[in-house]
């Protein structure tokens, strides 16, 4: 793949992202006990469209939080003798709530390891479940999506990029090749 190559348009995520919302809530029968949870920080703002999606096709907003996994990660001694941690907010009680944890890009399966041990310091919910704009494959670990924007399988000489209207002024997700 050349780089450079978008993989999603803006229209293209927007429609992802409404499929999205309808297989959360056809999975999970309506939104009574659902959490979004985005991990910071390309989760954080796509759990947030999600619920806005949800809102506009269930007459009801679940709430969304959002989670910062820096020291949940299990390289963050070699990313910086100072990391940058990020604020966790996440105003409801998750104790028996069905959690549905929200990130930008699904690879090696790590990032999700961390928010899940995160997840528990918050407290017990009844199942969390898994949804990403982009699965590129290659995982390390044995964790898998329930809900899934785009399914494109990468080479580890790519990276995917999302570039998010909230934080980039624009939406699309591209694959570059690593130099």
């Amino acid at each position: 793949m050349q780089s450079g190559n978008t993989i999603m348009t803006k229209k293209e995520m927007d429609r992802a992202l409404t499929r999205m919302a309808h297989e959360i809530i056809e999975r999970n029968k309506g939104v009574e006990n659902l959490g979004l949870i985005g991990i910071r920080t390309g989760g954080m703002p796509l759990a947030y469209r999600l619920q806005k999606k949800i809102e506009a096709i269930e007459n009801s907003k679940p709430p969304v939080g959002v989670l910062d996994i820096t020291l949940y990660r299990d390289d963050w001694s070699t990313l910086s003798q100072h990391p940058i941690i990020g604020k966790t907010e996440i105003p409801f009680a998750i104790d028996d709530m069905t959690v549905v944890l929200v990130d930008d890009v699904l690879y090696t399966g790590r990032t999700i390891r961390a928010a899940l041990d995160a997840i528990t310091d918050f407290g017990r919910p009844r199942s969390i479940q898994l949804a990403v704009l982009v699965d590129r494959g290659r995982r390390e670990l044995p964790i898998q999506p329930d809900f899934t924007g785009l399914a494109f399988k990468t080479s580890s000489t790519e990276h995917v990029n999302v570039f998010l209207e909230e934080t980039d002024g624009r939406d699309e997700v591209v694959i570059d090749k690593n130099s």
